[in-house]
């Protein structure tokens, strides 16, 4: 136990971090370990891999992401917005160099191959995109002569038109919600509401004309027709699971899902364990964005205020968008559960980002101001 009189970094980190995050971000992290044996063994079988291949490598990405996420919340509101213009700034160009070099899956340039590890640009983005845009907003607060909601605007502009390019029309929408929700709480004058609504719905309406497998997903979600063979598979998986679930490894509809791993890991988690396990995961995941919220409210600082936010506005924007598509809420849309879902650059991505949470949120020594000495007057002196 670290003492409360240790003033080492390790203790005076211990004493200052919301612990309540820092353990349901742990749980997600087992649950995905627990939920890789459930779900990917099967799927590895069927391409032709040993049995636990991606099961090993989940807890191979675990603990290095683990050790990330707590070294990312020792930094400090400066060092964050350092560390978020690297990345920013490393994730464009290879966002750039994707377009060129980059892996081509279903028409879609997402991956780039660098030392021979695949990684998706985009994820490291997107909080790096949030730090920066809640910095921008923060500056435009504090001296309104800085155009910083000018400056956020044309960044926005530029990553819309990156994922627009892959095409990565979900991570599209993700990105646009969180920026849209950052510039509400940023003070948005209603005028840019009404604008800025207009504009993503012609957006919407545009991706679905230009697009043919946009408005195919749309289409089969609308009418039910069409090849809807994952998520009808995932509905029938969640029936048979009912509230308890089948049991672990007594799973069939997984051998027949073929993303049960990443992207239908939640279908899994019914199937196995129940809509019991389900809302549970559904709790955590409130419970994160609720919290960051409430902390974000009472912070004083307008920067960590659009930081936190957005934050955790991403990590549930995230959350809503696999659940939905596995319930057949949403159309169907290939996006990770948050440190649940197979998969490395996901799970270091979403470290750096809940790092950065971590380290927002840490608690300050309060600021109090010194209290004048006043001689007492005549009637206190007599009253002694």
């Amino acid at each position: 136990m670290v003492s409360r009189t240790d003033r080492s970094p390790v203790a005076n980190w211990w004493w200052t971090i919301d612990r309540w995050f820092l353990a349901a971000f742990l749980m997600l992290m087992g649950l995905g370990v627990v939920l890789s044996f459930a779900a990917s063994p099967a799927v590895a079988e069927r391409i032709g891999l040993p049995s636990f291949h991606f099961v090993t490598r989940q807890i191979i990405f675990m603990l290095p992401a683990v050790a990330i996420m707590i070294g990312v919340s020792f930094l400090n509101a400066r060092q964050v917005r350092r560390l978020a213009l690297l990345m920013l700034a490393g994730a464009l160009v290879l966002m750039v160099l994707t377009l060129f070099a980059g892996m081509e899956v279903k028409g879609s340039r997402r991956w780039l191959h660098i030392f021979g590890v695949s990684v998706q640009p985009s994820e490291y983005l997107k909080p790096a995109f949030v730090v920066i845009c809640a910095w921008l907003f923060h500056e435009h607060a504090r001296q309104p002569e800085i155009p910083g909601n000018l400056f956020a605007m044309l960044l926005l502009g530029l990553i819309i038109a990156l994922l627009v390019a892959q095409p990565d029309l979900g991570q599209t929408m993700l990105v646009l919600g969180t920026w849209g929700a950052m510039f509400f709480i940023a003070g948005m004058p209603w005028l840019w509401i009404a604008v800025l609504g207009t504009l993503g719905a012609g957006g919407a309406f545009l991706a679905y004309t230009a697009f043919p497998h946009v408005a195919s997903r749309i289409d089969r979600f609308l009418t039910g027709e069409g090849d809807t063979y994952q998520v009808d598979m995932s509905i029938e998986a969640l029936i048979r699971g009912g509230w308890f679930g089948r049991g672990p490894g007594e799973g069939t509809v997984k051998r027949i899902l073929p993303d049960s791993h990443s992207d239908f890991v939640f279908a899994v988690a019914g199937e196995e364990f129940g809509i019991v396990l389900c809302l549970i995961l559904l709790a955590l995941f409130a419970f994160v964005v609720l919290r960051g919220l409430m902390k974000a409210r009472r912070e004083d600082d307008d920067f960590t205020r659009y930081a936190v936010s957005g934050l955790v506005i991403l990590f549930g924007f995230q959350s809503i968008i696999n659940m939905g598509v596995n319930v057949r809420l949403l159309p169907a849309k290939g996006m990770t559960l948050p440190f649940v879902s197979y998969g490395g650059t996901s799970l270091f991505a979403m470290a750096i980002s809940m790092g950065f949470v971590l380290a927002l949120t840490r608690r300050k020594p309060e600021k109090r101001r010194p209290v004048a000495y006043a001689p007492p007057s005549a009637h206190e002196a007599v009253a002694r």
